[in-house]
């Protein structure tokens, strides 16, 4: 059974009493979704992003599912590509492609219980992505500066460290490290069972002995001083024994960042993209830091393999036959 939410239900678009309009033909979709073990925070998501196209149709007397054309889909596709947000900036064609997905699969699925008659965004093509490399990664150096700003005098220090480690020995998102519980850690095996991670697949990684001895050290030391009688198991608790949101542990970890004053920004995901990269610049193999990160598609993981291009040139300088030839004057 799906998790049900407690927000606040949001407006009705278009008419409200029309049983067939685009908005009221949304709601057994996003129910369908659920059904089909899909995470509340994609349905959550691909909500926003059908509510962004039904009211943009609204607006254009556009109501039935029936009245949305071939060209009036192409008309939306060229409003998100002019489309600027309140810095001024377009859109990124990852950003337009993830408002038209859900639209696709919206249409395919209204097709199918014949609730309209063609789908009109069978052949929509997505905007092709631009490949982007990291902003920042972080040496080994400068990874290990920023862990060690964690004051271990004290109990937060202690968590804060046994975060920070996990983080850079696993490359874990940041809400697959808020989900771990104390059983997910098998301490003689040296692995760490992330469960529901993305796409709510579940897989099992290598965590690297000092990390290991990082988080002994916490559970024992420090867990037990927030541990509350209604504990769930969750690792990593707050001072009030909850454990943490995606984004409390975002501005935690980006604090410490900002305070080793390396000149780099980033949080959680920069050491995932620092773990990534430095394991393939001492020679891993892509597709065992596909498994680590839990890439379903492996071209995700082959990003890295550009960022390490610095130790690839190390390696040319110093094995390449013509390396040390000169022009002559």
């Amino acid at each position: 059974m799906h998790k049900m939410t407690s927000r606040a239900p949001l407006p009705v678009i278009g008419p409200a009493g029309d049983a067939q309009s685009l908005y009221y033909r949304m709601l057994p979709f996003l129910e369908w979704m659920r059904v089909q073990n899909y995470s509340e925070e994609t349905v959550t998501l691909w909500e926003k992003y059908l509510r962004y196209f039904i009211q943009w149709c609204d607006e254009r007397s556009v109501t039935q599912p029936a009245e949305v054309t071939r060209a009036l889909l192409e008309r939306y596709q060229r409003h998100m590509y002019l489309y600027r947000k309140r810095d001024g900036g377009p859109l990124t064609a990852r950003s337009q492609g993830m408002r038209i997905v859900p639209v696709r699969a919206w249409f395919s699925w209204m097709v199918k219980r014949h609730w309209l008659l063609s789908n009109v965004a069978a052949d929509l093509e997505l905007p092709r992505k631009e490949q982007r490399l990291p902003k920042y990664i972080l040496s080994a150096q400068e990874s290990e500066r920023v862990i060690n700003m964690a004051d271990v005098s004290h109990a937060r220090g202690i968590r804060d460290r046994a975060m920070l480690e996990t983080l850079y020995s696993t490359g874990m998102r940041r809400f697959e490290l808020a989900g771990l519980h104390v059983h997910d850690i098998d301490h003689e095996g040296g692995t760490v069972t992330i469960r529901q991670g993305k796409g709510k697949k579940d897989r099992v990684v290598p965590i690297g002995e000092r990390a290991l001895s990082w988080l002994v050290k916490y559970r024992d030391e420090a867990r037990p001083e927030w541990v509350r009688l209604d504990d769930d198991g969750t690792l990593f608790l707050t001072h009030r024994g909850h454990g943490f949101s995606k984004d409390s542990l975002g501005h935690l970890v980006r604090r410490y960042i900002e305070s080793a004053g390396i000149g780099k920004r980033g949080s959680c995901h920069l050491f995932r993209h620092t773990m990534a990269t430095l394991m393939i610049e001492n020679g891993a193999d892509v597709s065992f830091v596909q498994s680590m990160l839990g890439h379903a598609d492996l071209k995700s993981t082959q990003v890295y393999t550009h960022i390490a291009i610095r130790k690839l040139k190390e390696v040319h300088a110093a094995t390449h036959p013509a390396r040390s030839t000169r022009l002559k004057k």
